[in-house]
């Protein structure tokens, strides 16, 4: 795995306070950091930000791991991936900074495999025209993300990301994972939208400034 790859925005220490939030943006297949750290302009003050690359070279960008198919990552790719992650945000997020995953496509998938993995570790996610990495080697058990804040949006006329995980995804977060769920489907296909960009900063206002505890 490559050293890590970041681009802060806002760093702890700009940030408001030590246990501000660390948001973490990941971008989609095939770009990198720079794509997604545009984001961070139209988000609320408050939080640090930083986008990292994916540590996969992968054509003219990067990716989060090896797949077998869109949004169907292998498992032993995607563990690694998720190892080589924590390890980078355990040595720049302390013990009581909140974090919260925003991922795009891949690396909605990418946040989501992160934290099935260790949902404890994270005050959110925010999975963005994408699916959860489901049989993949991370639990997708019931209650999983008991109490955890996730946003979801889906693209109705969405041909990239397969309808079949879409709709899998769709039921989990909604029927049996437990998580604290506010869900949008658009009318549109796949890619960030203004609207959606101000959902996600309303959402990320709005997260409990004393994370629970999901152990």
């Amino acid at each position: 795995m490559t050293t890590p790859t970041v681009l802060w925005h806002t760093t702890l220490e700009q940030s408001g306070g030590p246990t501000a939030p660390l948001v973490v943006l990941l971008h989609g297949r095939g770009a990198d950091e720079r794509d997604i750290a545009t984001l961070a302009d139209r988000l609320p003050v408050g939080p640090a930000y930083v986008a990292l690359r994916a540590p996969i070279a992968e054509g003219g960008g990067f990716a989060w791991f090896a797949n077998q198919g869109i949004g169907r990552p292998l498992p032993a790719s995607l563990a690694t991936s998720v190892a080589w992650f924590t390890t980078w945000l355990d040595s720049v997020a302390g013990d009581r900074q909140p974090v919260v995953l925003v991922g795009f496509s891949g690396g909605a998938t990418f946040a989501g495999g992160a934290v099935l993995a260790e949902p404890s570790r994270y005050a959110g996610l925010a999975t963005l025209y994408a699916t959860l990495p489901f049989d993949a080697g991370v639990p997708t058990t019931p209650n999983r993300l008991a109490g955890l804040p996730v946003l979801l949006v889906q693209g109705s006329t969405d041909r990239v990301i397969p309808t079949d995980l879409q709709a899998r995804s769709w039921a989990y977060l909604h029927e049996s994972s437990g998580a604290t769920l506010f869900a949008r489907r658009t009318p549109g296909g796949h890619g960030l939208t203004a609207t959606d960009v101000n959902l996600l900063a309303d959402w990320l206002s709005a997260l409990p400034a004393d994370p629970p505890s999901h152990d």
